[in-house]
This record gives C-alpha cells, structure tokens and sequence, in this order.
C-alpha cells in the first residue's frame, strides 16, 4: 500500500494506472476506522482495479461548537486495517493541501433543497463542508466509482445529487450500515460512550424499527408516529433533534400515496451526537 500525502504524486499514480486501462474507486473517510469503514472498502475492491481510501478531518464540515478538535484520529491503526485490506493508496492530506489558502478564502460547493433540514438544518454549512471536499477529492482521484455509508443517509443523497448536477462522471454506491451486536450503528463518536451507555443508545435503531413495522402494517399517521418514537428515545435518556419519515429519494415530507420511505433520526446522549435510519418499502 503506498501512502500519500502530496497532490502532485497523487495524480502521478492516478495517471500511471489511468495509462494502463484501470479503474479507480475511492473511499473519502475522516479516519478512526472501524467495520463500517472497512466494509466499504471491500465493497470497492469489488467494483475496480484500483482502491483509494483518503483520510481528512474536514473542518469546513465542522460548526463552530462541534467536535473538530477532539475527533479521534487513529491514522496508524488506521493504515495497518487498510493495508491488510489490500488497499492501493491510502491519501492522508493537510488542511494546508487541501485549503491551501485557508477556509475564509476556499471556494465552495452548496447543494440546495436536499442539504436543508435533518441533519443540514441541525448543523448549518456542514452539507456545504461535505459537499467542497468531496468533489476536490473527486477532482484528484477521478474515480470510477465512490463508496459512502448509507448510514449517513442525508449526505449520500447530497453527493448523488452534485454528481448528478455538476456531471461529475463518478458513480456513488451506497453501501448498508454495518451494525454492533447490539443493532447500534457503527461510528467513530460511538467511541465517546461507555459500553453500559452503547447498550441504552441502541433504543435510537430499535424506535426505528418499531415506527417501520407501524408503517408497514398500515399506519400512516406521520406526525403521531413521530411523536411517539421522540418519546421513547426521550423516556429512555436521548435528547432527540429530529425523528422524520420522509420521501425515499428527496428526502421530502412524506406524502399518504408514497410507497418508498426512509426514516431519519438523530439523538444527543450526553454530548455524543447520534445517528441512524432505516428504508421502509410498502
């Protein structure tokens, strides 16, 4: 596995393998791997020739009160995971790469109408952060394929969405959530909580599932539906920000005639932010 951290010898292997009739796919994480992370770089492997896995704490997807300076980095861990994985090319750039003239002088990339709400109207400019980095990744690997988590639901409609409309010829696959034993979600944060806090968060993945089998078996009374599972999440010590059935694809208000759904949920516990959904098809 070669490790890179300059753009100049990036793009000169990217060529190299671009020369010689290969396909690239690329995995952009924020480091602090675990399974889920890995899972998607197995699922790259699966798609191309070649895997680029890049490794950025992006600040300009952090607020001002967010967690930038404490997120966990564990980049030796991190390359010896990805090495044993068979990647190609793990890209750990600087902010100074990346940003070269700071983020107040940084052009950026915005994604309207999918970006607002959920998790964009919790975390203002995150979706805008995301969204810059992700094509200047883009931009630098001109990958064949891109992998991202569906777990981040909200963000890989966002992505899908500024391939689609800046005709990035990239093709991005969403790839299921993995989940702890318990049904938890896997995430970086969840390294935040003990494990006797891990078992009560699980009741965010088990409201969901509770709110679908009330979908599926013919409840459609959004806001009730809503409201109750804000309740359990609230009874069992979550401070809920938001609990919504939306539209599959545009993530708009669910409608009574729609038959493709995805719920989104989010949750504090302490100050660990939490997230999770699940598709419900009828």
């Amino acid at each position: 596995m070669q490790s890179i951290t300059e753009i100049k010898s990036l793009r000169s292997q990217i060529k190299a393998w671009r020369e010689a009739g290969l396909s690239v796919a690329l995995v952009p994480t924020m480091g602090n791997l675990h399974r889920g992370h890995y899972s998607l770089v197995e699922k790259a492997k699966t798609l191309a020739d070649k895997v680029v896995v890049s490794i950025f704490v992006n600040p300009m997807q952090f607020g001002a009160n967010e967690d930038l300076d404490n997120y966990p980095r564990t980049l030796n861990e991190d390359k010896h995971g990805l090495a044993e994985l068979g990647t190609d090319i793990v890209f750990t750039p600087s902010v100074d790469t990346i940003y070269p003239n700071g983020l107040g002088a940084q052009s950026f990339v915005d994604v309207p109408g999918i970006s607002l709400g959920y998790c964009g109207g919790s975390r203002p400019g995150h979706f805008r952060g995301v969204a810059t980095v992700v094509t200047k990744l883009f931009n630098l690997v001109q990958p064949d394929y891109a992998c991202f988590g569906e777990k981040d639901f909200q963000q890989l409609q966002v992505i899908k969405t500024m391939a689609h409309d800046l005709s990035i010829p990239v093709e991005i696959i969403g790839v299921p959530t993995m989940r702890e034993v318990s049904g938890l979600a896997m995430s970086s944060r969840n390294g935040y909580l003990s494990d006797e806090q891990k078992q009560t968060a699980t009741v965010l993945f088990n409201t969901l599932k509770h709110c679908a089998e009330q979908l599926k078996n013919g409840k459609k009374d959004f806001a009730q539906l809503e409201a109750a599972a804000k309740q359990s999440l609230e009874q069992a010590g979550l401070k809920p920000d938001y609990f919504e059935i939306a539209q599959r694809d545009t993530l708009k208000t669910a409608k009574l005639k729609d038959t493709k759904f995805i719920i989104l949920a989010a949750a504090y516990f302490g100050n660990v932010r939490l997230i999770d959904n699940i598709q419900v098809e009828i």
